[in-house]
């Protein structure tokens, strides 16, 4: 049975997905205090990589896929991992955690545009008014976090380049069919992105600033296992096991936990038109993924 078919399955999966999607960007803003931002990255990157290609390899699950399928990873690692995450973390030094989770919860509203013309999804009326309420919610937690929070502008628009790049890059997951496993799929873009970004990092920072200790080990084990093998490898999953404008639409429940953990981690303020803009949201997470008669 298809998990889209099985809710308890589905729900439980998606539970989790959220949960850990939504606490990297507070953890990412704990790790920025012990490392610059691309060799943290770049660090990251290739050691969950080599654990999910290592894994495929021991297990017997990975296949041979050819020089076209590694470098159809490439391109995949560089725009949902190094594009994503590399300027979020870098826009993340400005702005704050919680609207770093708002922004790139606007995914759903772009994915499912980009679905319908190029992956021949359709757009029903119930989705696209759950897309359209979820944007308008969004919309009225940014204008808080601006107006009231006094958040960095130049943040938000190397956000939105951020958000621009994992939109591509999950729309052309969905569409390449590379023959890889999973865990060869996600851990062959965590490799290409780990190199760019720790090349990157070598010419562009400063290494001695990275602070070795407790305060590392920790956020990086948590953001090895819990983010990038954890949550990166359901949404894969999701996007693999469903439509791409269902997976996306999962994002509509980013901001009310990225202002949760940006409170509790980190003791981000939290406005009231943070908490208005989250009903809309919650509203067009239903309308979006909720399956209704044929046509609506």
């Amino acid at each position: 049975m298809p998990i889209r078919d099985n809710k308890l399955t589905y729900f439980a999966t998606v539970a989790v997905f959220v949960v850990l999607w939504s606490s990297a960007f507070a953890a990412g803003k704990i790790a920025l205090q012990v490392s610059p931002p691309l060799l943290f990255l770049g660090q990251r990157f290739l050691f969950a990589g080599v654990l999910m290609v290592g894994f495929a390899v021991i297990s017997g699950a990975y296949r041979p896929i050819g020089v076209g399928g590694w470098a159809k990873l490439a391109v995949l690692g560089v725009l949902n991992q190094a594009g994503y995450q590399g300027l979020a973390w870098i826009a993340m030094g400005d702005v704050s955690s919680a609207l770093a989770a708002v922004i790139i919860s606007m995914n759903p509203i772009f994915i499912a545009m980009v679905a319908v013309p190029v992956l021949g999804e359709r757009m029903s009326v119930r989705r696209g008014g759950g897309l359209v309420l979820g944007l308008i919610g969004v919309v009225i937690v940014l204008n808080s976090r601006i107006t009231v929070s006094g958040e960095d502008i130049g943040g938000i628009v190397i956000m939105a380049v951020s958000l621009s790049s994992v939109v591509v890059g999950s729309v052309l997951f969905k569409k390449w069919r590379t023959g890889a496993p999973l865990s060869v799929a996600v851990g062959g873009q965590f490799l290409s992105a780990g190199v760019l970004l720790l090349t990157l990092g070598l010419f562009t920072e400063d290494p001695g600033q990275i602070q070795f200790g407790a305060d590392y080990v920790w956020v990086m084990a948590y953001i090895v296992f819990g983010v990038s093998i954890g949550a990166v490898g359901l949404w894969f999953y999701l996007l693999t096991h469903g439509s791409a404008s269902d997976a996306s639409a999962l994002h509509f429940l980013m901001p009310p936990f990225g202002l949760l953990f940006g409170w509790l981690l980190l003791d981000e303020h939290a406005a009231l038109g943070d908490f208005v803009g989250i009903a809309p949201i919650a509203v067009g997470i239903w309308l979006a993924t909720h399956r209704g008669k044929p046509g609506l």
